[in-house]
């Protein structure tokens, strides 16, 4: 539990730092369009250069600076296929004076770093967001299951690993049962919330207690109250 909770604040707090990150990219390149001298460019080479398990092509452009003096820059964005050619005509911007703050007036090469780091911050932030609020949440509809809930006395069956999730190579457990509607006949199959300890042990008794919601039985909440709390 301690692992899981550490591992959700490390989300969150690394996609909030890649979304502050991706701003300042933003207001950056913002900042740059706001000032830049435009003057056209030739692609005079592809540079490839492995990334990962591949290769991407960077193009090598030249153009003259503002006062006519000639100058290369290698795009800080590849692809693989190239998005340029070797003689192609390209548009450059840079800051005046500045001829290493060149860049290829394209999309990617001015947004690129932006969109990249943005969007994987947003990913970390989700999924450390929702590691907080689907907890919540269940344990809200615990609580209300508790409340106004039918109490029904759940069959044990065992002990399952929720698979769904590891952590640390681990994965929780939840206990399993099962319980025949009188009205209906039909029988259900009720999991518990994850634990971090195999319960095995604790359970000496067939029968564990089960809240549903009388018009949805597959609203219910397992009680694992009887069990001894894992330590901090």
């Amino acid at each position: 539990m301690k692992t899981f909770n550490t591992l959700r604040v490390i989300l969150v707090l690394l996609g909030v730092g890649m979304l502050v990150g991706a701003f300042f990219f933003f207001q950056s390149t913002s900042a740059f369009l706001e000032t830049a001298t435009a003057k056209p460019g030739v692609v005079t080479d592809l540079v490839r250069s492995r990334s990962s398990d591949s290769y991407a092509y960077y193009p090598l452009v030249r153009f003259e600076d503002e006062q006519g003096r000639l100058t290369e820059f290698l795009s800080s964005s590849g692809s693989n296929p190239p998005s340029y050619s070797r003689g192609e005509t390209v548009r450059v911007l840079f800051t005046p004076g500045e001829t290493d703050s060149a860049r290829i007036d394209g999309f990617f090469s001015l947004w690129g770093a932006t969109l990249i780091i943005g969007c994987l911050g947003g990913v970390f932030f989700l999924l450390g967001a929702g590691m907080f609020v689907v907890p919540a949440v269940r344990n809200g509809g615990a609580v209300k299951l508790r409340k106004t809930g039918q109490l029904v006395q759940g069959i044990f069956q065992g002990v399952e690993n929720n698979n769904m999730i590891v952590i640390n190579g681990k994965s929780p457990y939840q206990i399993v049962c099962q319980w025949q509607n009188p009205v209906t006949s039909d029988i259900h199959v009720f999991r518990s919330g994850n634990l971090w300890f195999d319960p095995s042990e604790y359970i000496r008794n067939e029968s564990i207690p089960v809240y549903i919601n009388p018009t949805n039985p597959r609203r219910y909440w397992v009680d694992t109250s009887f069990l001894p709390k894992m330590a901090r």
